[in-house]
């Protein structure tokens, strides 16, 4: 269970140190906390808990960023010296977006759509410097990822573990989900939650390496 912190305690201390400004991921998603770790990021976690259903926006590269700003936006204004990452994920397959599936019967219903075919996975990243005015990068990342044909019986057992109905997508790369995917085209992490090549040039235009925080 990621420590859930609380923002301001430590923003002198760290300000008369110097050194880089704290990494917050504002997102509960243990697969993106994960990305970070593997990339050398220990990040905090404040998740920000903002009402997805307040935006509706029929372009998923438009609606990623859009939700990737909010979230970053609510977490960042409890802080004065850090560095907030907003990420926000749909997959998008034959002009329909797909967010978190509602039941096992909608998350059935898509992948029997999904299979043998292909889906654009859009993950909008928003990452706020809050020690520059909260001076704000917003991007977004595609990744086209193609579905095996997976047959009732294997959707109905993949469902069944519950692990699409906490995907934006209906599945999960690293997971059960990685059985039925046959390739991708595209950076593979932005499939998992956030694009690290991605988030390593934003944070060079931001003025830091990612190296820093090793």
């Amino acid at each position: 269970m990621p420590e859930i912190i609380n923002p301001k305690s430590s923003d002198a201390e760290t300000l008369q140190r110097g050194k880089t400004p704290k990494f917050v991921l504002a997102s509960a998603s243990p697969a993106r906390r994960r990305l970070l770790q593997t990339a050398g990021i220990e990040s905090l976690v404040s998740p920000s808990d903002f009402d997805e259903s307040l935006v509706q926006e029929n372009d998923p590269a438009q609606l990623v960023q859009i939700l990737a700003t909010r979230k970053a936006e609510t977490v960042a204004s409890q802080f004065t010296d850090a560095l907030v990452l907003g990420c926000d994920s749909v997959l998008a397959v034959k002009g329909e977006i797909y967010g978190k599936p509602a039941s096992p019967e909608q998350a059935i219903a898509r992948w029997q759509k999904m299979r043998s075919s292909y889906g654009d996975l859009y993950t909008g990243h928003a990452l706020i410097d809050t020690t520059k005015e909260h001076t704000i990068l917003v991007r977004c990342q595609v990744t086209r990822v193609y579905f095996a044909d997976a047959s009732d019986r294997e959707i109905a057992a993949y469902v069944a573990t519950g692990e699409p109905l906490s995907c934006a997508g209906c599945f999960a790369l690293e997971g059960k989900g990685g059985l039925f995917v046959e390739k991708i085209e595209g950076c593979h992490t932005n499939v998992i939650g956030l694009s690290l090549p991605l988030l390593r040039l934003m944070l060079r235009e931001l003025g830091y390496d990612a190296t820093d925080y090793w």
